[in-house]
């Protein structure tokens, strides 16, 4: 799928400028132009002749932001729906999962993330059924992740159990949506504004929690398309809450741009602080 943008409609500069690549562990560290910050990158994956990979920006040794660089290519390059390769769900409508790797030396509490497409949206009907990717970023390891599956006989109990209320996000409920496999419990922010009983806004992009057996395990950007299209720039301060387990480095806002002179859009969570 192409997207169609304006090309005057840039961002040429306004990321800091990249000097010569180092290897270091396993991933790709790039200094930038400022003295202070630094880039760590995972292992790209590739799709046709587009790539997509995790990224961890370092400022004086502590992470700042922590997200997805997807190329313009890849973007070109997903399925539409139906193709081989994908789930087909209930409804009808494919989705396609990429699992990305982070940085070998990843100092955030994310394991690992999964690029999810959806070329016909998903559930609920009106709301989320756009074009869209929905970016998993994941507190546990990829082999726990796939553990949450309906054979499991715990299967529904754990999906019951949310964590106790200080460790969910200010506004974050559950709706009452079945678990999906391989993901969990997805909560959504009471005020939503695509999710108003009365005079919804489209569905541009926005923002869930995830959890699992009594813990909250995922952070969740859903982008679409539309969106993309416009060549975005934009941040967006998110809920936090009272206590993570475990500590570490967790997100107060989250950002979708377009880096003209790269060709590539970064979907991030952004203002680490330890909590």
């Amino acid at each position: 799928m192409k997207f169609t943008r304006d090309p005057s409609r840039g961002r040429a500069g306004a990321r800091a400028r990249r000097i010569a690549p180092v290897c270091v562990g396993g991933a790709m560290m790039v200094a930038l132009a400022s003295a202070s910050a630094e880039t760590l990158y995972g292992p790209a994956l590739s799709l046709q002749e587009g790539s997509a990979r995790t990224y961890v920006v370092m400022d004086n040794g502590v992470p700042s932001e922590v997200g997805v660089e997807i190329d313009e290519a890849f973007t070109a390059s997903v399925p539409a729906n139906g193709a081989h390769g994908g789930v087909t769900m209930p409804d009808g409508r494919s989705t396609f999962e990429y699992v990305l790797e982070m940085p070998a030396a990843n100092p955030t509490p994310f394991q690992h993330v999964t690029l999810d497409w959806n070329p016909a949206g998903h559930k609920p009907e009106g709301v989320y059924d756009k074009p869209h990717f929905d970016v998993h970023f994941y507190t546990i390891g990829p082999e726990e992740r796939r553990a949450i599956h309906p054979e499991d006989p715990a299967f529904l109990d754990k999906a019951g159990r949310l964590p106790p209320a200080e460790f969910i996000p200010s506004g974050y409920l559950d709706p009452g949506l079945p678990p999906v496999p391989m993901m969990g419990v997805h909560l959504v922010h009471a005020d939503a504004p695509e999710l108003r009983a009365h005079d919804p806004e489209p569905f541009v992009q926005t923002f869930l929690y995830g959890t699992w057996d009594g813990r909250l395990i995922f952070f969740e950007p859903m982008v679409t398309v539309d969106m993309l299209s416009e060549q975005p720039d934009n941040s967006f301060a998110v809920p936090v809450a009272e206590r993570y387990d475990p500590q570490g480095y967790y997100p107060g806002a989250y950002s979708v741009r377009w880096d003209q002179r790269e060709g590539s859009y970064r979907i991030a969570l952004n203002d680490l602080e330890w909590r």
